[in-house]
Order: structure tokens, then C-alpha cells, then sequence
């Protein structure tokens, strides 16, 4: 059987600390908490799990503080099987998301980018064979963009797929999207960069518009009522959601966005690849946390045979 080439995740790696209390704290407020969390966090780390625990090669390009929270963050990928020897040591602190959860649901949410304002081209360059060596390589927007820009023209110089999920959502440069394999939206993603929503004209529309600006496939994330995969292939389809019972949807995006690539890189078509991703998206939802929640192989291809 010949080598798989792997997953590369070119992406942010946080540490969630999470406070509940009665209410959002004003300016000037000091009020007690009704408990605290630590979770492991970074779209880009979730989705190097979220791969990694399907059974796939999955190599991390990132940077973590000298801190403790980067030893703690390191351990949990290495522990979930991600290769992070290309996850640099950055002096200063780790990426940490300060996040208050109301009892009403509300939070209130501050991400101080720490070391993954250091995931910078120079960084990049140093591991280009990796990407040069992959079989898809996957990025989101919590890194400095000209690292992106830079990772587009690698991955198109060398033929390598890229994924790119654009949050959180910010002002792209004009010729990004044509270097773009893969564009992974949600539902507000989607109306920020089209400037609408997408119940104002449906869902195989705002996928058409995605895709007239330049990328080669298009998947919307539409959360519980599916998703819509559009490419230049002729794929066109409306993916149907899995029915579960929903506890915590963090990390679902990123759960999708994972299982997406390891199905690609199993052979599967795109149509049965957005399939296989929502089941794992959905198994996701039925537990609390980002990165441990993620499914594994027999957690989903359960939930395919359920269905």
C-alpha cells in the first residue's frame, strides 16, 4: 500500500479560559464566578485533532509561547496523535482565549493571539517541504495573512489542495481565492464576504457567488440544517444534517473541516467526503468542549450506518 501523503494544518493553537458567572461583567464590575475551564483551542489545532483522531497523518505548523500553557497544548495534540515537530517555541505567552459565559448563554469573548502572531512567512519557509509534501493543507484566518498569502503560493507552486476556512471573517486579499481549492464558510462567514445573507437568496446561490470569486469548491457550513457543497467539477448538492442531540456545538465547524480532508484523502468523492464530515460534525455536537469532542473512525462510521 503506498505511503498516505499527510494532512498539513498551517494554523492557530489557543488555550480557551473559560469563566461562568450570574451575568456579563460591565466596565469596572467585579462579580464572583460560578466556575472556570481550561480547554485546548485554535481553529487550526481543533481541526489537526479533529483529523488526527480518524486515524490520519496530520502534521501541525504553528507556535506555541515558552509558557505553560504551550507545554499543556503541545501534550494534548501529541496525545491525540498530531505530529507537531514543525510546532514552534516562541518566547512569550501562548495563544489564550479569556471567554465569560452568562447563565442567559451570553459570553463575552477577548483572544489575545500571543505566539501565533509569530506563525510568520519566515516561519513557513522553514518547513516548506512539508507542504510541499502533503496531500491537502488546511489554514484559517487567526494568523498573520501575508502567511497565508505565502502558503497559497506553495501550495499552488508544488500542486498541493488547499482548504481554507476563512474565520474568523476579515477583508481577504483580492487574489487569494483563486489559489483556493477548498473555501469552508458558515452561515455568517458567508454573509460578511457576499454582504448578504444567505436565506436572502438561498443557499445554492450565495455558493455560486462563492465560487465566482475564484476558488475551486465551495462548502457552506449551515450548521443545523446541513451544508451545500459547490464546485467546478459539477459537483452540486444539498448535504443533510445527522438528527443527534446537540450539547455544545464549539468546535463543529473545525470537526467538519478535519473529517473533510481525511475523506478526500481516502478517496472519496467531495459529495461523499461533505457527507462523512457532517456525520463527524454531528457526533462533535453531542459532547462539551472543542478538541475533545472530535470523533473518531467508529464514532462516525457508526452514525453513517444508524443512517
Amino acid at each position: 500500500m503506498p505511503q498516505q501523503k499527510p494532512i498539513v494544518v498551517v494554523g492557530s493553537i489557543n488555550m480557551d479560559l473559560v469563566a461562568t458567572a450570574p451575568h456579563i461583567p460591565v466596565g469596572g464590575e467585579t462579580i464572583l464566578g460560578t466556575g472556570f475551564q481550561m480547554h485546548p483551542g485554535g481553529k487550526g489545532a481543533n481541526q489537526a485533532v479533529a483529523a488526527a483522531r480518524l486515524g490520519y497523518p496530520v502534521e501541525m505548523i504553528g507556535q506555541l509561547g515558552d509558557d505553560d500553557l504551550g507545554h499543556q497544548l503541545r501534550e494534548g495534540l501529541n496525545r491525540a496523535g498530531v505530529d507537531t515537530t514543525a510546532v514552534g517555541t516562541t518566547p512569550g505567552s501562548s495563544g489564550v482565549a479569556l471567554i465569560t459565559v452568562a447563565a442567559s448563554g451570553e459570553n463575552s469573548i477577548v483572544v489575545s493571539p500571543g505566539a501565533n502572531g509569530q506563525v510568520l512567512p519566515a516561519f513557513l519557509e522553514q518547513h516548506k517541504e512539508r507542504i510541499r509534501n502533503a496531500g491537502i493543507v488546511l489554514v484559517q484566518l487567526e494568523i498573520p495573512i501575508e502567511t497565508i498569502m505565502r502558503l497559497a503560493t506553495l501550495c499552488a507552486e508544488a500542486g498541493v489542495p488547499l482548504m481554507l476556512d476563512p474565520a474568523p471573517a476579515r477583508t481577504l486579499p483580492p487574489d487569494l481565492a483563486d489559489r483556493v481549492t477548498w473555501i469552508t464558510p458558515n452561515e455568517t462567514e458567508a454573509a460578511f464576504y457576499l454582504e448578504h445573507t444567505i436565506d436572502t437568496r438561498g443557499a445554492d446561490r450565495a455558493a455560486q457567488e462563492m465560487l465566482d470569486k475564484g476558488p475551486s469548491g465551495v462548502i457552506l457550513k449551515l450548521g443545523r440544517t446541513g451544508a451545500y457543497l459547490l464546485d467546478r467539477a459539477g459537483n452540486n448538492q444539498q448535504i443533510a444534517p445527522f438528527r443527534v442531540h446537540a450539547v455544545d456545538s464549539t468546535g463543529a465547524g473545525d470537526a467538519f473541516n478535519g473529517a473533510f480532508a481525511v475523506a478526500l484523502m481516502r478517496g472519496m468523492s467531495p459529495i461523499e467526503s461533505a457527507n462523512f464530515a457532517s456525520a463527524a460534525s454531528a457526533v462533535s455536537v453531542t459532547r462539551a468542549g472543542a478538541q475533545e469532542s472530535m470523533a473518531t473512525m467508529d464514532e462516525v462510521q457508526k452514525l453513517l450506518n444508524a443512517n
